[in-house]
């Protein structure tokens, strides 16, 4: 037997993992390990790995990958992916996968914990005590029992928070535009609008995703709309509540407490927030138990020897690797991108979502596209990572009936994948897109029933209203106003003095204030930016 028929995968463990991690390997690699915090020490020892498995604390940035000539796959045991580059390791070809489903009951127990904690003064005063002091008076807290519980959030962790505070006896509302009300229903949760949750709520927690829309989502407005009693928790994401603006309300009194796990810039050692008494603050602990590792390690090391075989990674947050047709992988990014312009034109998760491919690509397994437009659809909707695994499940959960139809012909173009959804109301929304000419640009062909040409930008918008001149000059003249520059339009109407839609690009994303004085001046039906930066 030759040397190179021999040769075992080899996979580097460059920090500390669960020994269930080695187990979930097996004894078809040759396994090593090596300090990664130590470049020194990392950048030899990737030369002739296949996969490297880290946690948090080493750096896989575009050096490491240019270093590891044979790395096919980078997992990450936990969830965020802050310490990989992954445009460098997509751009190598290599697969980067994570455990995105690991920590979910273990940050939905530090959310409770940090409820429990702003309630009754437990930090603060087992401080106290161990200083001496005993002050029962001073740390007089609240009980829970019947109190409303506003959750931000729905996810997969905000149902998990409702479920077991309702245990407590607390009365349990929602804000959630993406979670139909009855299936809300089903859980005992009512769901509000986000101004009715911030005047109901005497807890507040948080269990959004990050996007441009969340940053800030409860800040100086918010705050000021909340009872003085309220007691506020962020264990999802930094930024999402406004940390000067809370530090205001504290300081006023218009806030009686919070709690907080995550900061806006981390690690987070200095903050104003810190200054108060009635302030619990944790270093950032939503995934920090044994269990939770140890999931993420048997996670991320059944995805390696997927990767390593050369399998489709349910988990991969990026499109290399894996068996799928060459003639396939280009359609990925535009299906997932489809998804999500959909859930930005939707407003809402549908009933029931119709994945359709035309075209000679549908001679090929097309399955993949399905979930990757699956995985666009949710990105932006709930709080944790979406990949090819989780995204059906997020359908499921909602209650999202999700069919996949090809078919060979394609009259207009030699490939077209729509988005098309019933939404809970009974109207309709689709969206359609093709790859164009040997770069394969990404366009857009159709908007429901209305034919469009344009290509796929990060800044979009899609505009309805009733055919009338004038209606471009003035969008002009307002987007002009705000110093904002069009890239690319396209007018469609399906007859004159009928329904029109403009779809444009811009080179930056429009305001929510200015998409409002263009709806009123162009009396829009319909008005609707997407951004599809990370």
């Amino acid at each position: 037997m030759s040397p190179a028929s021999s040769r075992k995968p080899v996979v580097l463990i460059a920090e500390e993992l669960s020994p269930a991690t080695v187990d979930a390997l097996g004894p078809d690699f040759e396994i090593r390990h090596c300090n990664g915090a130590d470049r020194s020490a990392l950048l030899p020892a990737v030369a002739d790995v296949d996969a490297i498995l880290v946690r948090s604390a080493t750096r896989i940035d575009a050096e490491v990958v240019a270093a590891a000539r044979k790395l096919r796959v980078v997992a990450r045991a936990g969830v965020g992916l802050d310490n990989v580059d992954v445009s460098a390791a997509t751009k190598a070809g290599v697969m980067v996968v994570n455990a995105p489903t690991s920590n979910i009951v273990t940050a939905a127990e530090l959310a409770c914990g940090l409820l429990i904690a702003t309630a009754r003064n437990i930090p603060q005063a087992n401080s106290a005590l161990k200083n001496g002091e005993w002050k029962r008076s001073k740390y007089t807290g609240v009980e829970l029992s019947e109190k409303v519980l506003g959750v931000v959030g729905l996810g997969r962790i905000g149902v998990l928070v409702a479920q077991r505070m309702s245990a407590f006896g607390m009365k349990v509302v929602a804000y959630d535009p993406y979670v139909q009300p009855a299936r809300a229903a089903q859980m005992g949760v009512k769901l509000l609008s986000l101004d009715e949750l911030l005047q109901a709520a005497d807890f507040i927690t948080v269990h959004l995703p990050k996007t441009p829309e969340t940053i800030g989502l409860i800040g100086d407005d918010a705050l000021h709309k909340v009872k003085p009693s309220v007691r506020i928790v962020n264990a999802a994401r930094g930024g999402i509540v406004d940390e000067a603006a809370l530090a205001t309300a504290l300081k006023e009194g218009r806030v009686a407490a919070a709690g907080l796990d995550v900061y806006a810039s981390e690690p987070c050692t200095d903050s104003p927030l810190f200054e108060f008494d009635n302030v619990v603050a944790t270093p950032h602990l939503g995934a920090s138990t044994g269990e939770a590792q140890e999931k993420a390690g048997i996670a991320v090391a059944k995805s390696v020897r997927l990767a390593l075989a050369g399998e489709l990674v349910p988990d991969a947050v990026n499109v290399q690797g894996g068996v799928i047709a060459e003639d396939v992988k280009p359609g990925l990014p535009l299906a997932e991108k489809l998804g999500r312009i959909f859930t930005a034109l939707a407003g809402e998760v549908a009933v029931r979502l119709d994945v359709e491919v035309y075209g000679e690509i549908t001679q090929h397994d097309v399955k993949v596209l399905e979930l990757s437009a699956l995985k666009g659809v949710f990105e932006d909707v709930v709080d944790e990572t979406v990949s090819y695994v989780n995204a059906p499940l997020f359908a499921q959960e909602r209650g999202v009936e999700v069919r996949l139809t090809t078919g060979s012909e394609s009259p207009d173009h030699r490939n077209v994948v729509t988005v098309r959804g019933t939404l809970s109301g009974g109207g309709e929304v689709s969206i359609s897109g093709t790859l164009a000419g040997p770069k394969n640009l990404q366009k857009i062909v159709a908007v429901g029933d209305h034919d469009v040409d344009l290509a796929l930008a990060e800044h979009m918008a899609f505009l309805r209203y009733e055919d009338r001149p004038g209606v471009v000059g003035t969008l002009g003249r307002i987007l002009g106003e705000a110093g904002i520059n069009i890239a690319g339009m396209q007018v469609s109407r399906a007859a004159e003095g009928g329904e029109a839609l403009v779809a444009l690009t811009v080179d930056e994303s429009v305001p929510p204030a200015v998409l409002t004085e263009i709806a009123a001046e162009i009396g829009a039906t319909s008005v609707r930016a997407v951004n599809l930066t990370d």
